[in-house]
């Protein structure tokens, strides 16, 4: 941070939201927007170019996922803090925040002074997180899924087929459909889409 004023670098691929956020805290005295990114992609390359102090990421964004950005920021620049902004209160999603080290994590829709008062909480290195969010974490139930059927489950829903996880794996295709129909059964799920969509508003994937 220079000085009292926090410089600050917003992610976020919807025009008009990106350019609301940047409007709404360049009204703090002490808030600098001084970068704007739409892709994960140029998260990193943009806060060392801009000398960020904390990053403002969208969850959900092109190329690198916001999760995935603010990991590569805690290793490549970890003198620029991360702030996550969801519209989404998956409770496993606020955990692989949490393992991500990321310096804060709350609603998309949340006022704009709990968003200023966000951001300095992180810059000054504490951890944030919406109380909302906490508690659906809390509540959440913990993933019935083994490792390696999140593995097959990932790649199912990247579009792979169960020969090609089979290939992948090392599995037959028949150990590989197995893995599926018990994924399918332990998540209630009536079939294999609908099982991806649990799974992955759970935060599981």
């Amino acid at each position: 941070m220079r000085g009292d004023v926090i410089r600050v670098l917003i992610a976020e691929d919807m025009h008009m939201v990106r350019g609301a956020l940047v409007a709404l805290l360049n009204l703090e005295q002490d808030v600098d927007v001084v970068a704007e990114v739409a892709s994960g992609d140029d998260i990193l390359s943009s806060a060392r170019k801009s000398q960020a102090d904390v990053a403002v990421i969208d969850i959900d964004l092109p190329g690198k996922d916001g999760l995935t950005a603010a990991t590569e920021l805690h290793e490549h620049l970890p003198e620029c803090r991360t702030l996550i902004l969801t519209s989404l209160g998956r409770p496993g999603t606020l955990r692989r925040a949490l393992a991500a080290k990321v310096g804060g994590f709350i609603l998309k829709d949340a006022p704009a002074d709990k968003l200023a008062n966000a951001i300095r909480g992180v810059a000054a290195g504490r951890r944030v997180v919406d109380g909302d969010l906490a508690l659906a974490a809390w509540d959440g139930a913990d993933c019935p899924l083994t490792g390696r059927e999140i593995e097959v489950l990932q790649m199912a829903a990247g579009g792979a087929n169960a020969v090609d996880i089979a290939t992948r794996l090392f599995l037959s295709a028949g150990t590989v459909r197995n893995y599926l129909t018990t994924i399918v059964t332990k998540l209630n799920a009536r079939n294999r889409v609908d099982a991806i969509r649990i799974a992955t508003e759970s935060g599981w994937l």
